[in-house]
């Protein structure tokens, strides 16, 4: 197996590559438990084309969603990383930081922890000066871990590419600062 791109204390982030990391990312896409702020579970086909979308990237720019892994169990967990989002909102085109964990995964602190450490390579090994994060108003987990990592509430957003779902379509947009992570 090819070395993490970056680690944080309990997690290890690698880019795609790994055909076990794809693997556990179809099953963890068709958890209906993981996807509940998602207008449905992905389909193994999805989750290569995110899988490909994500590794292009790395490949580009040296950043994406990485595949997660906790590095006591050396269980892949889920995705933790930025990833350059350009859908129509006036927060958009910017990069963001995203999570999706496993249920075994969450409530731990472990979205929190690599969220931070993918801020700090972003920030540091990267040069962002601005980072963002959004997900709909529902998923109180998600909007908690941005409050957590110090990120400032810039508004709220019908997200576009949510319009159809009226659960999911308000969301709200966070940002965070080179300087203030």
């Amino acid at each position: 197996m090819t070395a993490p791109v970056i680690e944080s204390e309990r997690l290890a982030f690698y880019d795609w590559s790994n055909p076990d990391h794809v693997k556990a990312m179809v099953y963890i896409n068709s958890d209906p438990a993981v996807m509940e702020f998602f207008p449905s579970t992905m389909d193994k086909s999805q989750t290569l084309d995110f899988v490909q979308r994500n590794q292009a990237l790395f490949e580009e720019k040296g950043y994406c969603y990485f595949a997660c892994v906790e590095k006591a169990s050396s269980q892949m967990i889920g995705f933790i990383g930025i990833y350059d989002q350009n859908y129509e909102s006036e927060f958009t085109p910017a990069t963001d930081i995203g999570w999706r964990l496993t249920p075994s995964a969450q409530g731990r602190g472990l979205a929190t922890e690599g969220a931070r450490r993918c801020l700090e390579y972003a920030f540091e090994e990267l040069n962002f000066r601005h980072i963002i994060a959004m997900a709909p108003e529902v998923n109180a987990p998600s909007l908690a871990v941005m409050e957590r990592l110090g990120m400032e509430y810039v508004g709220p957003f019908d997200h576009p590419k949510l319009l159809s779902d009226e659960r999911l379509k308000r969301c709200k947009c966070y940002q965070i600062m080179k300087n203030h992570l």
